[in-house]
């Protein structure tokens, strides 16, 4: 069991450390399907995955200066209502229900991330993370359709954190680049920041209210393997066309949300 973990953790720490979001999905999928978890505890042990990989996948973008702190922080803070009020409705509905829903949210993850990736590049887009503006907060202004835009996708991001044990990356990245501007490598990088406060937020939540039944063993194999492959898609990402790994990323999640579809509703054994 622990060594199945290796293969795994590597190919959703790669996908996380490489496009900033969407490899986290993959978690609690492998951790029920194949490593044998029940939904409610892998979704608890997902974000203890999840949580500290990004930790350390956003090392090599910080270095790289791909990340923005305070943005990322400020983001993180308000998803905190979101991902309490995500893990308290997550407790209250079914195992099979939630493993459909999830499937359901692949599918509609896979379809964001292939019309990202086959939209048309826009010509003369700032690449250069150093040379766009931080987010500042100026007093007696109020750019408020911004602010509003803001606020709900960092609830809405952390409630999907919360409720189904992912990153919310495949949200974050698009909404740092259209709500507030960055470029798609400083939004990757930022990203990453966001999932650890998220994860953080929503692993706080479950474990306060008891229950979990965790496989410290499997979940410490697993998040060492996730690491290593984050650090090498930090790599992969300056190397890369990250076009390419998104649509070949959102193939393989079509492939497992179907999977995980027809197990949950007993059309395959």
């Amino acid at each position: 069991m622990l060594l199945t973990a290796i293969p795994l953790g590597l190919l959703i720490g790669l996908a996380l450390g490489a496009l900033g979001g969407g490899g986290s999905i993959l978690t609690v999928p492998a951790l029920v399907y194949v490593l044998g978890q029940e939904p409610d505890d892998a979704i608890t042990s997902s974000l203890i995955i999840v949580g500290l990989t990004a930790v350390i996948a956003v090392i090599p973008h910080a270095r790289a200066h791909r990340v923005r702190f305070g943005a990322g922080l400020l983001f993180g803070a308000l998803g905190t209502a979101g991902s309490f009020a995500g893990s308290a409705l997550s407790r209250a509905v079914p195992g099979t229900t939630l493993l459909v829903a999830f499937a359901g949210l692949m599918l509609v993850v896979a379809t964001l991330m292939l019309r990202r990736a086959l939209r048309p590049a826009t010509p003369g887009q700032p690449l250069d993370p150093t040379t766009e503006p931080m987010l500042t907060l100026r007093p007696f202004s109020c750019a408020c359709p911004r602010v509003a835009k803001v606020v709900v996708t960092a609830t809405a991001v952390g409630l999907v954190t919360g409720f189904f044990g992912v990153g919310g990356g495949f949200v974050l990245v698009p909404a740092l680049v259209l709500a507030l501007g960055f470029p798609m490598p400083t939004a990757v990088g930022t990203s990453l920041l966001v999932i650890a406060v998220n994860s953080a937020t929503a692993l706080w939540a479950r474990l306060g209210h008891g229950g979990a039944d965790l496989d410290w063993p499997l979940i410490a194999t697993f998040t060492v393997a996730a690491i290593a492959g984050s650090l090498v898609g930090g790599r992969v990402a300056g190397a890369v066309d990250p076009r390419r790994l998104t649509i070949a990323f959102a193939l393989l999640l079509i492939v497992v949300a179907l999977y995980t579809a027809a197990r949950s509703l007993g059309v395959i054994g």
